[in-house]
């Protein structure tokens, strides 16, 4: 027991073998913890459900500030108090309510737009092909490189028809933008 406890400066004892573990520990659960929250936070739809509460009590905040006012007001009107008492600002409640529900929104667009980016990437390039390090092992899910250079071939001509429309386009528009000569 005396091997394990040291004097320290201020004359406490502490027991080294003991404690170093467990800092070590703690500081490990406490970098993957924010390992995890920061990949958490770049997810739209943890995000939305982290604001959700958020967004719950502010709305209590805002109603409970508006019947406070709204009692406060109707207090004056009847001549009961004077207005020298301060109220809450109502407006202030009211603009981080729409603050949250801005944060919200943008939550559920970048949400659309990950799905649909998935969607659309499954729809043009729906199976793999499978890889040259492996040729022994055959997915059901992958396409021949026949098939792969079709769909490639395919896309590269809709790019190009998509290309050629858009310079028809500027064309056109430059066209009628010159001031053209009198016939």
């Amino acid at each position: 027991m005396a091997s394990q406890q040291q004097q320290q400066p201020g004359g406490l004892v502490s027991q080294a073998g003991l404690q170093q573990p467990t800092s070590l520990q703690q500081q490990q659960q406490q970098q993957q913890q924010q390992q995890l929250s920061q990949q958490q936070d770049f997810d739209p739809v943890h995000r939305f459900k982290m604001l959700i509460p958020q967004l719950k009590e502010s709305l209590q905040n805002v109603m409970r500030i508006a019947s406070l006012n709204l009692a406060h007001n109707t207090s004056i009107d009847n001549g009961i108090k004077s207005s020298d008492t301060s109220v809450q600002r109502f407006d202030k409640s009211l603009e981080e309510f729409y603050a949250l529900c801005d944060q919200l929104e943008l939550c559920l667009r970048l949400a659309y737009e990950c799905l649909s980016q998935s969607i659309d990437s499954a729809k043009h390039s729906p199976n793999l092909v499978p890889t040259a390090t492996k040729p022994d092992t055959v997915q059901t899910e992958s396409m021949s490189y026949a098939q792969y250079l079709g769909m490639i071939k395919s896309q590269i001509s809709c790019a190009k028809d998509i290309h050629n429309a858009l310079l028809e386009c500027s064309k056109k528009i430059a066209g009628k933008g010159q001031p053209q000569g009198i016939m």
